[in-house]
């Protein structure tokens, strides 16, 4: 049985900084690449971050590049996602997801389509 299991999400004030991780298990771990939506009250679902199998290759939104890393550890079937100068605009329920694409394209990385498994979520609160 696949699962993607979020945590590390709660409240913090502006500026301030917080690691989510995603545990994985049921699947081969370091043959999907790993990405890190979210969503907003009131508002679709947004691609955050996505990471080859391999971690050696990344690709960010325009809202959160310079801010955020994505990272994962393959050995430990888990995914990070370090967050940074958080401003009240992440706050958001961030999900992680697992596709089995390997050629990164505006065409693949950023579309849920793409994905094969998610997680439920997690809570992030940016308060001003």
């Amino acid at each position: 049985q696949v699962q993607l299991v979020e945590s590390g999400g709660g409240s913090v004030q502006a500026g301030g900084s917080l690691r989510l991780s995603c545990a994985a298990s049921g699947y081969t771990f370091s043959d999907y690449s790993m990405a890190w939506f979210r969503q907003a009250p009131g508002k679709g679902r947004e691609f955050v971050a996505v990471i080859n199998r391999g971690g050696g290759f990344t690709i960010y939104a325009d809202s959160v590049e310079g801010r955020f890393t994505i990272s994962r550890v393959n050995a430990q079937n888990i995914m990070y996602l370090q967050m940074n100068s958080l401003e009240p605009e992440d706050t958001a329920v961030y999900f992680c997801a697992a596709g089995r694409f390997t050629t990164f394209q505006t065409e693949t990385y950023p579309r849920e389509k793409q994905y094969d498994y998610w997680g439920q979520g997690t809570q992030v609160t940016v308060s001003s």
